[in-house]
C-alpha cells in the first residue's frame, strides 16, 4: 500500500475510535495480522515442486511442510512475513550439497498453510509441531520467522536442536508494534486499545515478547546476522539480540538489506552448522 492509502486508513480508524475505540482497535489489529501476500505464485511453486510435501495438523489447521531428504543433519527453515518456503531458493542448492535433511514450513496464513491471520505466537506453535515430528539439529529463521523460532525454543527447549541462525530478526515485539502504530498514524486511543488486545489474547503485555530477553534461556549455539542497511528491522535489533544471546556470534553485513540473500553468507552459515 502507498503511504497515502496507509495514512487514509489510519485517519479513518482514528475517526472511528471517537465513537468506539474498542472497535477501532480490533480493526487495527486485524489489519496488522492480515498478510497481503505470501501465497504461492506459479514461479514460486516451481521452486518447491522438487520437495516431498506433507500437511501436519495443529488444532484444526493444516501446516504445510516441505522436505528435501538427506542423510546429514536435519535443518528446519522458517520464513518471514508475507513470504513462504520459496524464499529459501537462494540457499537450497548449497544446503543439499552438504547432504542435510532439509525441512521447511509455511507460516500461518502463508504459502499453503491454513489461516487468514498471522501472529508470531501461533507461528511458534506451528514450528513446535513440525520440530517434534522431524527433530531438527538446526533451526534457521528469517525476520519474524527468527522471532517465532526464539519464542518456540524459549518455551519448548527441544533437546535435539543445538544450533540457531537468526537472519534479520526483530529484538522485541514492542519495536515491531510501535513501528506499525507510527506508520498508520494511530491516535492514543487505538494505541492503548492495541496494547490491551495483546494482553487479552496472550496473557502478557507487549513488552514481554522479547527475542533478546528470551535468548538468555536458550542453550543452543546461535548465529545472528543483520545488515546495517536493513530498512525493515533496525540494525540495533541485531546488536541487542547478539548482546543478550550468551552463546552466539554476530555477523554484520552492509548492503544486503533485510532479505540477506547474498551468496557470500551461505558458506558462513554452512561453516557454523558443521562446526
Amino acid at each position: 500500500m502507498s503511504s497515502l492509502v496507509i495514512k487514509s486508513i489510519g485517519s479513518a480508524l482514528n475517526a472511528t475510535s471517537i465513537i468506539s475505540s474498542k472497535y477501532a482497535a480490533k480493526k487495527a489489529i486485524n489489519l496488522f495480522a492480515s498478510p497481503r501476500k505470501g501465497r504461492y505464485n506459479d514461479e514460486q511453486k516451481r521452486i518447491i515442486d522438487s520437495a516431498f510435501y506433507e500437511e501436519i495438523k495443529y488444532n484444526n489447521m493444516n501446516i504445510a511442510t516441505y522436505r528435501w531428504v538427506g542423510k546429514g543433519k536435519t535443518v528446519l527453515l522458517a520464513h518471514g512475513w508475507e513470504s513462504n518456503t520459496s524464499r529459501w531458493a537462494y540457499i537450497l542448492k548449497d544446503l543439499k550439497s552438504q547432504g542435510y535433511n532439509i525441512v521447511a514450513l509455511d507460516a500461518p496464513a502463508h504459502g499453503r498453510s491454513d489461516g487468514k491471520q498471522f501472529n508470531a505466537i501461533l507461528y511458534s506453535e506451528f514450528i513446535n509441531i513440525v520440530a517434534n515430528k522431524f527433530q531438527p539439529d538446526v533451526l534457521i529463521g528469517h525476520s519474524v520467522g527468527g522471532m517465532s523460532s526464539v519464542f518456540y525454543m524459549h518455551k519448548y527447549q527441544l533437546p535435539s536442536l543445538n544450533k540457531m541462525v537468526l537472519l534479520g530478526a526483530p529484538a522485541h515485539f514492542t519495536g515491531v508494534f510501535e513501528r506499525y502504530k507510527s506508520m498508520m498514524g494511530f491516535n492514543k486511543k487505538i494505541s492503548k486499545g492495541l496494547d490491551n488486545i495483546i494482553i487479552e489474547r496472550f496473557g502478557q503485555p507487549v513488552s514481554y515478547f522479547s527475542v533478546a530477553n528470551f535468548t538468555t534461556s536458550i542453550e543452543a549455539k546461535g548465529l545472528v546476522i543483520h545488515d546495517k542497511n536493513d530498512r525493515i528491522i533496525p540494525y540495533e535489533d541485531g546488536q541487542l539480540i547478539a548482546n543478550r544471546y550468551k552463546n552466539s556470534e554476530f555477523i554484520t553485513t552492509t548492503g544486503y538489506g533485510h532479505g540477506l540473500k547474498d551468496p557470500s553468507l551461505t558458506p558462513k552459515i554452512i561453516e557454523f552448522i558443521n562446526n
